[in-house]
């Protein structure tokens, strides 16, 4: 672990006095912003399949890691090596099935231990709804909530009732027509529907989306490429047949 030793110690004279001045002016809250760019940076790379970048992006990750640890460090809260001790007896609590002498019959029974484990553990929640990040896109926090209240027994009885539930969902949204704060209000529960049906499939809703604005800019701009004046002079006739041949041309 030599060059991560010397990652850590370049870090290190970075936040120190004769180090740089940007550095040893972050903070915890400063480097939020870093935090969450970098994270989905590395994403990105995953998704390209640039093995390349996402090791260069992982690095970038990885700094933000040693940032924040050294800032607490320098706070006298914590330091690395407490981050990876704590993380590390987390990891063997969790993992009996591996480190002790739990038997398991498959991945669901992982999950499980898991959770009932993260449960043990997390004895100051009081309710399931406790330890949510409020930090997360709104897509992702729908989603931890939708399951959390899963595992409580609340759930759908089966998927044509959830169909039933996005569809009231919307007639309720059109009844509210006029009403900006109720028709908000409405289009909320639509979404938070729509997730529900994600989950009971299996579907990662937040990468759903992800995926359909991916494949919106793609068509998108192969319709400004086939297009034979300004889009702002099309009608929606127009629109409409340039849409379907660039959907044609780009998956």
């Amino acid at each position: 672990m030599e060059n991560l030793d010397k990652l850590i110690e370049t870090v290190r004279i970075l936040r120190s006095p004769e180090g740089c001045e940007w550095d040893r002016a972050q903070t915890h809250k400063t480097l939020k912003p870093n935090m969450l760019e970098e994270a989905y940076e590395a994403v990105d790379a995953i998704d390209t399949g640039d093995m390349a970048n996402l090791r260069e992006e992982l690095g970038d990750v990885l700094l933000q890691v040693l940032l924040h640890s050294q800032i607490a460090d320098d706070n006298g809260c914590f330091n690395l090596d407490d981050v990876a001790k704590e993380l590390n007896e987390k990891l063997i609590h969790r993992h009996p099935h591996v480190f002790g002498d739990v038997k398991v019959g498959g991945t669901q029974d992982i999950i499980d231990n898991w959770d009932k484990l993260k449960k043990e553990e997390k004895k100051d929640r009081k309710s399931a709804m406790d330890g949510i990040s409020k930090s997360q896109s709104a897509l992702m926090s729908a989603q931890k909530i939708s399951k959390r209240a899963v595992k409580t027994g609340f759930e759908w009885p089966n998927e044509k009732s959830l169909y039933e539930c996005v569809f009231s969902e919307i007639k309720e949204f059109q009844e509210a027509k006029g009403d900006k704060d109720h028709m908000e209000d409405e289009l909320g529960d639509i979404l938070f529907a729509v997730v529900n049906l994600a989950r009971w499939n299996k579907i990662d809703a937040e990468q759903a989306l992800l995926h359909a604005n991916k494949k919106f800019i793609t068509r998108f701009r192969k319709m400004e490429e086939l297009a034979v004046k300004p889009l702002e002079q099309y009608s929606f006739e127009e629109f409409d047949t340039l849409w379907k041949q660039a959907k044609k041309n780009v998956n």
